[in-house]
Parts: C-alpha cells; sequence; structure tokens
C-alpha cells in the first residue's frame, strides 16, 4: 500500500471513523447522520461500515436507538492500521508504478517508510484534537 494513493473507499472509512471518535463514547450513531456530515453517500458508507466492522475496528447496535460506534477509544485506533485494512486488496503499490530495479527504487521504499511511519503513530484522538483546534481558528467574524 502506498499511503500516497488512497482511494475514495479508504478516504471515506477515514472520514467515518473520525466522525465517530468525535462523538460521545458508547452512543450508537446512525448511518444517515454520519452520510450527512461527512458527505458520503449513504449506500457506500453502509458498505464502508460493514467492511470496518468486519476489521473488528466499529461495532454495529440494532433497534431504534443503534447505530455504530468505535470497537475501542480513538487513542488505540491508528490511521495506519486502518489504511492498510480498507487498501489491502488493491495491491502492493495502491496503483503506483515503480520499478523494482529502479535508480529511485531505495528512495521510494524511504519514502514509503516515512509515510507509514507517521500514519502508524497518528490516532484518531490525535487527528480529531487536531481539527477541532484548526476549525476554532477559522470562525468567520462578520462584524462589519
Amino acid at each position: 500500500m502506498s499511503p500516497l494513493n488512497i482511494s475514495v473507499k479508504g478516504e471515506y472509512a477515514l472520514l467515518a471513523l473520525l466522525d465517530l471518535a468525535t462523538q460521545r463514547p458508547g452512543e450508537p450513531i446512525k448511518i444517515a447522520s454520519i452520510a450527512r456530515r461527512q458527505k458520503i453517500p449513504q449506500k457506500f458508507l453502509e458498505l464502508i461500515l460493514a467492511g470496518l466492522k468486519q476489521g473488528g475496528f466499529v461495532e454495529s447496535r440494532r433497534g431504534a436507538d443503534g447505530g455504530y460506534l468505535l470497537a475501542r477509544s480513538p487513542e488505540n485506533l491508528y490511521v495506519g492500521e486502518v489504511l492498510r485494512y480498507m487498501e489491502g486488496g488493491r495491491g502492493n503499490k495502491g496503483g503506483l508504478r515503480r520499478k523494482p530495479d529502479s535508480p529511485f527504487s531505495e528512495l521510494w521504499r524511504d519514502v514509503d517508510s516515512a509515510v507509514s511511519n507517521i500514519l502508524d503513530h497518528r490516532t484518531f484522538a490525535e487527528v480529531a484534537r487536531t481539527w477541532s483546534d484548526k476549525q476554532s481558528k477559522y470562525i468567520p467574524n462578520w462584524d462589519i
């Protein structure tokens, strides 16, 4: 997997998990709510969440108060493990063509390793915190 070339499915999976990470722990969230907030087609999100459930990243609850929630805390859920799971079927290089005997092959391995190292040490809790901080700094001031 090359994290530099992420599929739409992988990106939506990350957004869905980030959405769940920002909700109150232990409260199931409806698919329609996630789809609306993250602008993900609901039918596609249903398939993604089913895959994430199979991978052990989310749990589902049935019933009127049902929905999805994280299977473990956002502090213990890493972006890299989710991407690897979601992108696993796309082949080793995520669609990028690289010759194994290229003069740049060692450089590309180093780049992949550096990117993977970042993703494997970044939790959804950290991403949620950073995003929240960024959003709160850019509140438009409509005073004229």
